[in-house]
């Protein structure tokens, strides 16, 4: 069965020029207050959601040193087993668990905080919108097929970490998550800005949909059978989208604090403009969306300081490949009204795992070597050895930080300026990434060849061949004395 508008029609009571299935005025009074009625200005509405960021900060902080225990009593370790490595002693695994624990209870604590009362609508205060219906008992929640795809991804990298699975097995869940958030139409109307305007004017069909008639019945279908290209499109972006962020940010967690600082420095930026969103009353996901970057923010800023170098516990592929899911979603959100300006905005604030898995696929390509295998030519390793761990991180940090604001630039003004010097920061940092680890390749083989070289003794060349008969006719040379 295609997916349907989520319209339905008006009920008796509904104010003129409302939304079809919005909640009449006392409805939502309960739940939203008055002081928030309505478009509001981005700090006020910041303010409404601060208690999702505590409660995530909070339990993240608490959890990481539970999950570091029991991670050491079970032997979930990472342990310096390559050169890539940069830690010399065992470190724990399991942070990524509790980074999860952090985000989910941030949304969980979004979907109760309305039915506690002044307490709880004093800790998160849902601004009001003329988009607004209730669900759960909350004005427009977080949509269950997000916190679906989010555990599915937390449990393939925490099965990862503990004894180990098959790429396939991990792409195959990924595909599940991603298709989780297509059932919700969570990122698929990214088509619709995409092939709306191009294909759909070209065919005179906007909404690109048809009926096709078939020779035979189905059952639950009939004759005819529904054809919606945005959505099969749609689909397909978020799987792509899915695939990319995930494994983009599995390859750059390779130093202490480097994934959840970079990603928590993108998710506020993600925010700002989902705040930006909210105050001009953009759509039904504006309060989800700051729901998810509040949750993200105060996660990875509550797993920072145990993961800081020097490092206590690892995110573990449970954490970044989390991390990727979730800040992904966000992007694909922005979306949501085909907005593709604004997609294109949130991929440039995370910009750092994008460029570093692009590269990475040239860098392997270059030297003949396979995609999946690793090597210690990413970015982080080549600021590294410059500039050390703590060094290579604060580096990385100013980057994303340049990145995030470009991309909240683009959401905000959408000029073209702002294309240009996302082009060529991006480039200049690929041109000189390449060139590094060109280098680094020119300078491995040099030593290899030289340890080769040493390791075959050099041939010594023959003794002159003297005739037997003036060996024997000259005496041999009188040792002198001083």
């Amino acid at each position: 069965m295609m997916p349907q508008n989520d319209s339905t029609p008006a009920q008796p009571g509904t104010p003129a020029g409302a939304p079809a299935g919005a909640p009449d005025q006392a409805q939502t009074s309960a739940l939203v207050p008055d002081a928030l009625q309505g478009p509001h200005e981005r700090l006020e509405i910041f303010h409404g959601y601060m208690g999702i960021f505590v409660v995530s900060f909070l339990v993240t902080l608490i959890m990481t040193p539970v999950m570091r225990r029991l991670a050491v009593a079970n032997g979930i370790v990472d342990r310096p087993s390559s050169p890539r490595k940069h830690h010399r002693r065992p470190v724990a695994y399991l942070g990524g668990v509790a980074v999860f624990l952090g985000l989910i209870a941030g949304i969980f604590f979004s979907y109760i905080a309305p039915h506690l009362g002044t307490f709880g609508q004093e800790l998160v205060r849902f601004h009001r919108t003329r988009f607004q219906h209730v669900d759960l008992g909350v004005p427009h929640p977080v949509p269950l097929s997000i916190l679906l795809g989010m555990t599915i991804i937390m449990l393939l990298g925490l099965i990862d970490d503990v004894v180990g699975t098959l790429p396939r097995l991990k792409l195959a869940g990924m595909c599940v998550a991603a298709a989780a958030l297509a059932m919700d139409n969570v990122g698929v109307d990214v088509a619709r800005g995409v092939l709306s305007p191009t294909l759909g004017a070209w065919l005179n069909n906007t909404d690109l949909r048809w009926m096709i008639d078939l020779p035979f019945s189905i059952p639950l279908l009939g004759s005819k059978l529904p054809l919606d290209l945005v959505y099969w499109s749609g689909t397909a972006i978020i799987a792509i989208a899915v695939l990319g962020a995930c494994n983009a940010s599995n390859l750059i967690d390779g130093l202490d604090g480097l994934l959840s600082g970079v990603t928590a420095i993108a998710a506020v930026g993600l925010l700002i403009v989902a705040l930006t969103l909210a105050s001009s009353d953009d759509g039904p996901r504006d309060s989800q969306r700051i729901v998810l970057c509040m949750a993200l923010v105060g996660a990875c800023l509550g797993f920072l300081p145990h993961n800081f170098n020097p490092a206590t516990i690892f995110l573990g592929d449970a954490g970044s490949l989390l991390l990727g899911f979730t800040t992904i979603v966000i992007v694909l959100s922005l979306g949501d009204q085909g907005k593709t300006n604004l997609v294109l905005a949130g991929l440039v604030m995370y910009s750092i795992p994008i460029i570093d898995t692009v590269l990475a696929i040239i860098r392997r390509k270059l030297a003949g070597k396979s995609i999946s295998e690793a090597d210690d030519q990413h970015l982080h390793h080549m600021l590294k050895r410059a500039l050390g761990v703590k060094g290579a991180v604060f580096a990385l940090y100013g980057i994303g930080l340049g990145f995030a604001l470009l991309g909240i630039a683009m959401s905000l003004w959408q000029a073209r300026i702002t294309y240009v010097l996302t082009l060529l920061f991006a480039s200049y940092i690929g041109v000189i990434a390449i060139k590094s680890a060109r280098r680094r390749q020119l300078e491995l083989a040099e030593q290899a060849a030289l340890a080769a070289g040493a390791a075959i003794p050099a041939p010594t060349p023959p003794a002159p061949r003297a005739s037997t008969q003036t060996a024997a006719a000259e005496p041999a040379p009188a040792a002198t004395f001083p």
